[in-house]
């Protein structure tokens, strides 16, 4: 693919950069000047997503916002992700983007994206200071969350799955059973 003004195979692509990429359905990402694409998702992941961000969005607190992807958070010129769900402060986002860490960051596996979701993000999202990073797999009807330590690195905090049921207080009050995420009550 060539693009007018697209930078050289040997410089990292930058933020600005990103504008220049047609609207062709998928979602660009950038890790580090590193573009990362991938497909839509599908069916599972939207219906998880969807369900998640509501049940997020009926708990939300004032001075707080949920937001579904793809938003952007955005780190310096070299790197732009875009969660499916992030919650944030209400003042620190922009009408395009989010310019600094978020609260929580939410990502649902697709089978194009596990390994980048738990590798690849879950590491800039670490080195951001994200204090809360969850993991959902529509497949193995999942979660698992990780919480920032004392010493800036992310630990598990918990693993549910099926019928099990997370009980947080980060970044508010929330109750998540994975299996109705997928609607199967």
């Amino acid at each position: 693919m060539t693009l007018t003004g697209w930078p050289s195979h040997s410089q990292p692509m930058a933020v600005r950069d990103l504008a220049a990429i047609p609207e062709d359905g998928r979602r660009h990402e950038l890790v580090d000047g590193v573009l990362y694409v991938s497909p839509a998702p599908g069916l599972p992941h939207q219906r998880v997503t969807y369900q998640l961000y509501g049940l997020l969005e009926s708990g939300c607190p004032p001075g707080m916002e949920v937001v579904g992807g793809p938003f952007a958070v955005r780190s310096g010129d070299h790197v732009e992700l875009r969660p499916d769900v992030v919650v944030g402060r209400a003042e620190d986002f922009t009408d395009v983007d989010l310019p600094v860490p978020p609260l929580l960051v939410v990502e649902v596996l697709s089978p194009s994206t596990e390994i980048h979701d738990r590798v690849t993000k879950k590491a800039v999202y670490e080195r951001l200071g994200v204090p809360d990073y969850w993991v959902v797999d529509p497949v193995a009807l999942s979660l698992t969350a990780f919480e920032m330590s004392e010493d800036g690195g992310y630990r598990q905090i918990a693993e549910v799955s099926g019928r099990e049921t997370f009980e947080t207080e980060r970044p508010f009050r929330v109750r998540v059973v994975p299996e109705v995420l997928m609607n199967r009550r």
